[in-house]
């Protein structure tokens, strides 16, 4: 892989703020590690980039009310190192680009991602309280020559009855036991982000298992429950949560929200349970299909997802909180089997992973509307537009707020990046 030789060369000065040569270098590293690609000169973005986030963590640092907490900056530094490791090959690895030991590597890291915090918060905070009204939406829409108005893509609306496996008992004392033992060993002396790496079922384990912070709302009730009661550095009892079995420990507080790491073990289920719950659901299918019982009714009475069983077993896009999914906004599952079926087509069951609790289940699905590929338009596409619009508006906002700091702030750049073409004009006086 070629490379440049990484020094702490000042590429740029923004009011008090500087950006090195080797910031540039470790940020080119994440973008080729996340598969990001520019059609210009991706070092000049990641320059702009950095200016504008200069700017925004001068304004930052004014604010009281913005604060980033040291265990915020760890988190976010172990994921990055992961992904260094996960694109160059290994730590080793990491350590000959840079040319330095990984602690070195870490403590330059520290500041630079204390800034991207801060520049995440103020930027959020400049376009909080940005709104956009219908009558807006009507007149940018309007307004858009035929060639602006987007295409929305064909979409799916179903409705689900899920069935879950049962667990036996031995089963789940197995996996109890196993986390007691886990907990005597942290308790011991051994690392609790170490044991997360080896033994956690969740996707957390690649950071020793650290969640993050979370008020009640965002986590499972049992699992609040215990978080929020933890003192110390104490480890918790096993834990049953919707996700399976846990034990967890408190990071840190603040105000109503806490920061744990965890451990999470998932009981696995027998093949005879799998068969009990695929057959169960065949025979329901079947007795839909001869109108012996209304779909919409087997999924309030029978259906395990409580939050479609409430809807007459509709789903709902978490992301529109509408009844419709493009193709790529369908669990990868659903989508093999909707593309294939027809209008209120009742499918064979599938096995899939429940979305919330990442637990296995066995589904059918029923087809309720599919709505062709089309150019957008108010009466079917409002929400569509209005999102469209209320992106376009924070942008200019944003964009607006960056040229009146361009005018209030020092700025000098290197003559190697005086040839950029940047989006804002005014970096270069």
């Amino acid at each position: 892989m070629a490379q440049d030789k990484v020094v702490d060369q000042i590429v740029a000065i923004v009011g008090g703020n500087i950006i090195l040569k080797s910031d540039i270098e470790r940020m080119n590293i994440d973008q080729q590690a996340q598969g990001v690609t520019s059609e210009g000169d991706m070092k000049c973005e990641i320059l702009e980039n950095f200016l504008i986030d200069k700017l925004l963590v001068a304004e930052a640092e004014l604010d009281t009310l913005i604060e980033v907490t040291p265990s915020q900056v760890n988190q976010r530094m172990d994921q990055q190192l992961a992904m260094y490791i996960s694109y160059l090959g290994s730590e080793k690895a990491v350590e000959d680009y840079f040319k330095k030991p990984i602690m070195e590597i870490k403590s330059e890291m520290r500041e630079g991602i204390r800034t991207q915090l801060l520049s995440q918060q103020m930027r959020e905070k400049i376009t909080k309280d940005v709104t956009v009204t219908p009558s807006e939406v009507r007149y940018y829409y309007r307004n858009l020559s035929s060639n602006e108005i987007p295409t929305i893509p064909t979409q799916y609306e179903y409705s689900q009855i899920t069935f879950q496996p049962q667990i036996e008992l031995d089963e789940e004392n197995r996996i109890k036991a196993k986390l007691r033992d886990i907990k005597k060993r942290i308790e011991d002396g051994s690392s609790f982000a170490t044991m997360a790496v080896l033994y956690s079922e969740c996707p957390s384990a690649k950071d020793g298992g650290t969640l993050g912070y979370s008020g009640r709302a965002e986590l499972d009730p049992a699992y609040a429950a215990t978080a929020f009661n933890l003192k110390d550095d104490k480890i918790s009892n096993v834990v049953k949560s919707a996700f399976g079995y846990h034990i967890l420990q408190l990071v840190d507080k603040k105000g109503d929200k806490v920061n744990t790491r965890h451990i999470l073990m998932k009981p696995k289920v027998s093949v005879e349970a799998r068969e009990k719950s695929h057959n169960r659901l065949d025979s329901l299918a079947n007795m839909i299909r001869r109108n012996e019982i209304p779909f919409e009714e087997a999924a309030m009475m029978l259906s395990s997802d409580k939050n479609s069983r409430n809807n007459a077993g509709m789903v709902i896009n978490p992301n529109t909180m509408s009844s419709k999914f493009a193709v790529e906004e369908l669990d990868p599952d659903v989508s093999k089997v909707i593309t294939k079926m027809n209008l209120n087509e009742i499918s064979a069951p599938f096995q899939t992973t429940d979305k919330e609790s990442q637990q296995l289940v066995y589904k059918i699905i029923k087809l309720t509307k599919k709505t062709d590929s089309h150019k957008a338009d108010l009466q079917n596409d409002y929400q569509q537009l209005s999102d469209l619009y209320l992106s376009h508006k924070k942008e200019q906002v944003f964009n607006d707020w960056v040229v009146a700091q361009q005018s209030k702030n020092y700025i000098r750049i290197d003559d190697t990046y005086a040839n950029c073409n940047f989006n804002f004009e005014k970096w270069i006086k």
